[in-house]
């Protein structure tokens, strides 16, 4: 049994304390949920199963928010929902997972996607292992992003900053500091020109209370010079080349797909999932995992890098991007992020998988057939990828 994409939908991504910093994770969850069921006229009881990602659930997303969007959606309470944990593409596997499902007999629809509010994610301290009152101070962590109450049995060398693995892809790979500017500017003009022209109307649904014209952190007026003026975030004495702006934000949004067997709703598909991989380095370098993924997805699917027409890899760091890119031997580096990627529209880690896989659907739905690749590296050293046709 095939699964089909019949649909995808996303809200714009908001920046760190911007405009949906104001809702919460499931309350954004809710939105993308209710809007996919009545763009398509679906009876949501018509549903399986809801699974959806969230890199954080320390907060507001706690205890399976992808149950309670999905109450919170208006959806009857026989729908059921499980809220799955990738890091960066944990809706990847949510969409990975509801394919498996309905190939597997056991479901015939299934609304697969993710949320993440980087803005609302909550400052935690560890409980003491004895009775309180504990003695002594405790350790405060911020859970928008990044490792946290490491196991000291890990190696050191592992447990870098993500923005220390994009340095560290930068200097073994011999990227400069203006290719990744030049490839930052790259993602903001092709995403301010999608917007322009209409390329994302059809995917994006607003948040009541918190509309955006589109996706907060694209800059108009990003130049080479503008960027050249960034310090260096992550190397000692300021000699690295990874910015803020060769840099993903941290980011509010959601995204969905509704995921179906052949025939489950009425209309022609948007495209149907052909494979899917996944691939592990060491995590100090995980920029350079979705190379193996997306290589392992397309050998699987019976394609090579020439029958592919588009790519949807997701930008965490330029360094990343560019470093995935070159491994990707006979791509034509065009065809990678045509409307603009994450170092413009942003990356709340749970949403960001959904969202290029939607785009890459929609995209071949406009193009009327051919082949996509969605990618995304994953902290922790995990690369994801999945090919679509249509």
């Amino acid at each position: 049994m095939t699964t089909y994409i019949y649909d995808a939908v996303r809200t714009p991504f908001g920046r760190a304390g911007g405009a949906l910093s104001g809702i919460r994770p499931d309350d954004l969850a809710a939105v993308v949920m209710k809007a996919t069921v009545e763009r398509t006229g679906l009876d949501p009881a018509r549903i399986d199963d809801v699974i959806f990602g969230d890199a954080n659930q320390a907060g507001e997303d706690n205890r399976n928010v992808a149950r309670f969007g999905a109450l919170l959606a208006g959806f009857p309470s026989s729908v059921t929902g499980v809220t799955v944990n990738r890091l960066c593409a944990s809706s990847v596997e949510a969409v990975v997972q509801g394919s498996r499902a309905i190939e597997a007999g056991d479901a015939d629809i299934v609304l697969a996607g993710g949320v993440e509010s980087m803005s609302r994610a909550p400052f935690v301290v560890e409980k003491s292992p004895r009775a309180w009152p504990a003695t002594g101070n405790q350790t405060m962590w911020n859970t928008s992003i990044g490792w946290r109450m490491v196991n000291p049995q890990l190696p050191k060398g592992w447990t870098i900053s993500n923005g220390e693995s994009a340095e560290k892809v930068a200097r073994e790979g011999g990227i400069s500091r203006e290719e990744q500017d030049a490839f930052a500017i790259r993602s903001h003009r092709l995403a301010a020109q999608a917007w322009a022209d209409g390329i994302y109307d059809g995917e994006v649904v607003q948040v009541p209370g918190a509309e955006l014209a589109r996706d907060e952190g694209i800059r108009d007026g990003a130049s080479m010079d503008k960027l050249a003026a960034l310090k260096p975030l992550f190397a000692p004495g300021g000699d690295g080349t990874v910015t803020a702006g060769n840099s993903s934000s941290i980011n509010d949004g959601a995204s969905a797909v509704l995921l179906g067997s052949e025939g489950a709703l009425p209309g022609e598909p948007l495209a149907r999932i052909v494979s899917r991989a996944t691939h592990g380095v060491a995590p100090d370098v995980f920029p350079l995992a979705p190379i193996e993924a997306a290589n392992k997805a397309l050998a699987r699917a019976g394609k090579t890098w020439a029958d592919v027409d588009l790519v949807e890899l997701n930008e965490a760091f330029a360094s990343q991007s560019i470093a995935d890119i070159r491994g990707w031997e006979g791509l034509n580096p065009e065809k990678v992020n045509i409307h603009g990627g994450a170092l413009a529209i942003g990356h709340p880690l749970g949403a960001s998988g959904g969202r290029i896989i939607g785009h890459a659907a929609h995209e071949l739905a406009r193009r009327g057939g051919g082949v996509a690749v969605a990618a995304i590296c994953i902290g922790v050293g995990q690369g994801m990828a999945i090919v679509l046709e249509r």
